[in-house]
């Protein structure tokens, strides 16, 4: 009896009379109701970003993710039932390698915090060495992930300090001997454009893995990290095609160079030729615990993100080349109209996020005490401005 599931609950804190709750109603009495709630609301503009962004999505996107035969986040492991889901994930991986750059490109990373964190691991695999550098200009909240990650491998984390002046990476900081790999973002997690050029050769000069964290709609209109020396390319795809959604869902971009392509984490669809010599897409070159023995497998990662990954191909697929270039300049042009009136305490330029004196957007005192007062503010397409 339904009363059984609530014997463990004592008497004396159980609710003793129905609850009072208004007559039910029909379903065109709810919507009804539901219309004139929503006729209260009074648009705003959203001013916050910091990784999850409110880009416009267009309604081609809903539909196709909705489709049955898409919808699931089961792996596609049964390559003859399921060759229209890896189609779409090989097809975003060449996506997501034109956009960065990069030679391969995987599709299942949970989010852009653990993307990062399983970079890192990769470069301390590569290299042979225990110790992360990464710029305290990349998103705190990413810096926290790869904190936890790195205290339970035993591997040591070295923070480079921002110039508080410029709000850029503060180069001279920057010792890279016995580091595994050099973290950067760019932007970085103010908005500001950093100079990643020329880390790349010192870098690799030092035997390092240069890592980058990308904001993909920006590379609209900055330079591929492939073209700058990026050895792996990490970054959070929810502005492609995903809503935001109280913070979620988020999409891990992971992509590398091809000679680190077996260290890679994740799920990688290859295209191929079957007997017949037709066409046909299967998981290749699969080293996740699930598939090789746990001591050797690259990450144990294991929750299927082609969901989101077909909401970014569709995404990008639609906006093509010159409408990711065309939503890039508008975040721009906004970004530099609002900070004009308001200010930034930083010199450097900035893509379509700054750090202003505002209560608006994102407090940052929480991340960065020395930055009292201040906020993160960010325009997109959306924003009126």
């Amino acid at each position: 009896m339904t009363e059984d599931f609530f014997s463990s609950i004592p008497e004396i804190v159980r609710l003793k009379r129905p609850l009072d709750l208004p007559s039910p109603l029909s379903e065109i009495e709810l919507l009804s109701e539901l219309e004139a709630l929503s006729k209260k609301n009074k648009p705003g503009n959203n001013f916050l970003g910091a990784g999850c962004y409110d880009h416009f999505i267009p309604s081609a996107i809903k539909h196709i993710v909705s489709r049955s035969e898409f919808y699931t986040a089961y792996t596609p492991y049964q390559a003859e039932a399921s060759q229209g889901t890896l189609q779409v994930i090989y097809e975003y991986q060449s996506m997501i390698c034109a956009l960065t750059g990069m030679d391969a490109a995987n599709a299942s990373m949970y989010d852009g915090a653990t993307a990062m964190a399983e970079a890192a691991f990769l470069a301390c695999r590569a290299t042979g060495r225990n110790k992360i550098s990464i710029s305290s200009a990349v998103h705190p909240e990413y810096r926290k992930v790869l904190k936890t990650y790195a205290k339970s491998a035993d591997l040591e984390l070295i923070e480079v300090p921002f110039d508080i002046k410029t709000g850029l990476t503060d180069h001279k900081f920057i010792a890279l001997s016995d580091s595994a790999c050099f973290i950067l973002s760019q932007p970085n997690f103010f908005g500001c454009i950093e100079d990643a050029s020329s880390l790349a050769k010192r870098v690799h000069d030092a035997g390092a893995l240069f890592i980058v964290s990308v904001d993909p709609i920006s590379l609209g209109i900055l330079s591929p990290p492939g073209e700058y020396g990026a050895d792996v390319v990490v970054g959070e795809g929810q502005s492609l095609g995903s809503p935001q959604n109280f913070g979620g869902p988020g999409l891990g971009l992971f992509a590398v160079k091809s000679k680190f392509l077996r260290q890679m984490p994740g799920r990688l669809v290859g295209k191929t030729i079957d007997i017949d010599g037709k066409t046909g897409y299967t998981l290749t070159l699969q080293a996740r615990e699930q598939h090789i023995r746990r001591e050797r497998a690259t990450s144990n990662i294991c929750s299927n993100e082609a969901l989101c990954a077909l909401a970014a191909c569709a995404y990008l697929s639609l906006m093509g080349k010159r409408g990711i270039r065309r939503i890039a300049e508008i975040c721009l042009e906004r970004s530099i109209r609002l900070k004009r009136k308001l200010g930034s305490p930083f010199s450097a330029q900035t893509f379509k996020e700054f750090v202003a004196f505002s209560k608006d957007g994102l407090p940052l005192e929480g991340f960065y005490p020395e930055l009292k007062d201040y906020s993160l503010i960010c325009t997109t397409e959306l924003s009126r401005v």
